[in-house]
């Protein structure tokens, strides 16, 4: 029986485990970077011991630091959780020669399903439908087609191609990605299907043969390859789902599966499905199967890993629906690209349960930040899931938009806002979803706060600011915010916001009440507006005759401002700037901390609009940098293997 279980890995799914060991009375080791040393998963382990380091090739990927945490620690058992090493089957070997219980699928389970091709051939033996699939770029003559990292998931390492020309780069970046992902570069190459649906079965084995179908998870909504937004059951006809969990037992079987797994597939417009792979480990989307069967599916883990029997011999019936959304730390303003720095505020509202069951219908949060956490550039962007379960899909949409809605998620931009409005969408709604749905829905793009309303948020963030100055000030405390000897001239605060600078002007009467109010740029609209309150975390105003309340939360010259339209993120402006050095015209600079990985272009070359010119790399992800006009390079203050902090110039381009 395992008594102390060491998760070899961090953030909100060592949390999930830990809330399951508590549970069952299991003690947990923690094992940590120096940059996770202040992690909440880390204060909520029995044990916890320091990985020298930052990076995951210094820490959460060494074999040998982990198992000697271990011995250190007394642990008698390892759960790799997901990514890093939770699909290594040399780590799982190592721990079961030190003596270890393994938390996961045996190695040989691991090393057949690792790689991705045999893995292929091996299935397709055993019956599992699959795609035309390729090794040799050279033999593809009919495109689209999918380039695919061999030994890792999660879209590290996938590209899309449509045409020959794309081929030899698309290949030779994903291996590039690959390789720093997983320690491994080999990549080959799909047919790419139009439309299809990315659906996805839970299975479960245990030591004495049995492999049961869990149901059927649908991850369709992605971006960049990665999913955001998943759901169980899928919508899908019965056969088709009979067909799906069939082809996953088959798949478990062949390989003689132990423990939890996934294997997913491409479900084509015409019905048909393909095997796409097989993740030797629990999923990050687990907690809508757990929702919909009852079952804590880490609980099973462990049954599972102590020769116990499954509790569950054929697939349960799925009760009501689940959606989880994958709340990540991305800027929409930089593309959503990976965004880093410190979170103020993390505060989901309504949430009934965490890392658990629900009692019924409401919200579960399975988070690795807490208010003060700090999003660095070493690891995986995702903050949190937020996972809704109702009866029916349409209320767990609902429920779970709302709540995203109105959460308060301070100092770190995020992809809140694209996840609401694709719950919100119409095409959602109807289950007009495919892997290509953010690519023909631009609008989801938009953000929650219209332009429109902007003037508003910023006027209540300048009577919040003004309020608390008052109601800190040493003096005359008791005076009405903002009053002032010459009453007719306005108090101006300018702050920088979404689409730059915003200047708020108002003017209130003796009475403390807003006598008028104006903005600048001059065409945005300031509709008729009473103020009702105006304190440092709450202003209530009257907008044609609606009362609209705003909570403002201030951190130091920041803003925030959760208001019932959208929130806004503002940063107050000095009245009285310090001179600062400008950037040089057509200056590129690093939209977050990385490391150059390559420079396409040298000084004095000539360029086009659209060219790539380096290459960045942080968060697990590649961020090409690409020349913003046709120009010639001026500056080129980078190097190949170089590391630059946000802000910093990587290219000089001047226009032609």
């Amino acid at each position: 029986m395992i008594t102390r279980l060491l998760v070899a890995n961090r953030g909100e799914i060592a949390r999930r485990v830990f809330a399951t060991c508590r549970a069952l009375g299991v003690e947990t080791v923690a094992v940590h970077s120096d940059a996770d040393a202040d992690a909440p998963f880390v204060a909520e382990a029995d044990h916890a011991v320091r990985l020298p380091g930052n990076t995951p090739a210094e820490t959460y990927l060494r074999i040998d630091l982990i198992l000697d945490a271990a011995r250190r620690t007394g642990a008698d058992a390892v759960h790799p959780g997901y990514g890093f090493l939770a699909e290594n089957a040399a780590f799982a070997a190592a721990v079961t020669d030190a003596g270890l219980a393994w938390v996961g699928p045996p190695a040989k389970a691991i090393a057949a399903m690792g790689d991705k091709m045999a893995a292929k051939a091996l299935l397709a033996e055993a019956g599992v439908p699959m795609l035309p699939t390729w090794t040799d770029a050279d033999e593809i003559t009919d495109f689209p087609v999918l380039v695919k990292a061999s030994a890792g998931g999660g879209g590290r390492g996938m590209r899309v191609v449509r045409d020959a020309a794309g081929l030899a780069e698309a290949v030779a970046s994903a291996r590039r990605e690959a390789a720093g992902a997983f320690g491994d570069g080999t990549v080959f190459i799909e047919r790419y299907v139009e439309r299809g649906r990315h659906v996805e079965v839970q299975i479960f084995g245990d030591t004495l043969g049995t492999v049961v179908a869990l149901g059927v998870r649908d991850c369709s909504i992605q971006r960049r390859h990665q999913k955001i937004v998943e759901e169980a059951p899928g919508v899908l006809p019965a056969e088709v789902r009979e067909r799906l969990h069939e082809a996953a037992v088959a798949a478990g079987r062949a390989v003689d599966y132990v423990g939890a797994g996934t294997v997913e597939f491409l479900l084509a417009p015409d019905g048909e499905i393909y095997f796409l792979e097989m993740n030797t480990r629990l999923q990050v989307e687990h907690p809508v199967t757990e929702l919909t069967t009852g079952l804590d599916l880490v609980r099973l883990q462990l049954l599972v890993a102590e020769g116990e029997p499954l509790p569950v011999a054929a697939t349960p019936p799925a009760q009501g629906h689940a959606i989880e959304v994958r709340l990540c730390a991305e800027d929409p303003a930089q593309g959503y690209r990976p965004a880093t720095g410190t979170l103020h505020r993390f505060a989901v509202p309504g949430v009934a349960a965490e890392f658990g069951p629900l009692a019924g219908p409401g919200l579960r949060l399975d988070s690795g930040v807490v208010d003060g956490s700090v999003v660095g550039v070493h690891y995986d962007s995702m903050l949190a899931k937020v996972i809704a379960w109702a009866p029916t899909r349409a209320e767990a949409a609902r429920a779970l938009a709302g709540a995203l809605a109105r959460a308060e998620l301070h100092g770190v931009a995020t992809n809140r806002d694209l996840l609401v409005r694709v719950l919100r969408s119409r095409e959602f709604a109807a289950v007009e979803i495919d892997t290509g749905f953010l690519d023909r829905h631009p609008e989801v793009f938009a953000p929650l706060l219209p332009a429109d309303r902007l003037p508003l948020a910023a006027l209540a963030a300048a009577l919040a600011t003004a309020a608390a100055r008052r109601a800190s000030a040493p003096v005359l405390a008791g005076l009405p915010s903002g009053w002032r000897n010459v009453p007719a001239f306005p108090q101006v605060t300018r702050f920088t916001g979404p689409d730059g600078e915003i200047e708020v002007r108002y003017r209130l009467d003796r009475s403390g009440g807003l006598a008028e109010w104006s903005t600048d740029p001059a065409d945005a609209p300031t509709p008729a507006v009473s103020l009702v309150q105006a304190a440092p975390d709450r202003v209530v105003l009257d907008v044609d005759g609606v009362r609209r309340a705003y909570r403002v939360h201030r951190v130091s010259s920041e803003v925030f401002v959760d208001g019932p339209d959208g929130a806004a993120s503002l940063a107050e402006l000095p009245r009285f700037g310090d001179p600062t050095v400008e950037l040089a015209a057509g200056s590129l600079v690093a939209p977050l901390p990385g490391a150059v990985t390559r420079v396409h272009v040298e000084v004095g070359q000539r360029v086009a609009a659209g060219d790539l010119l380096l290459t960045l790399e942080a968060m697990k992800l590649e961020h090409p940098v690409l020349a913003p006009a046709d120009g010639v390079v001026a500056e080129l203050p980078v190097a190949t293997g170089g590391q630059v902090d946000t802000g910093a110039v990587l290219a000089v381009v001047n226009p032609e």
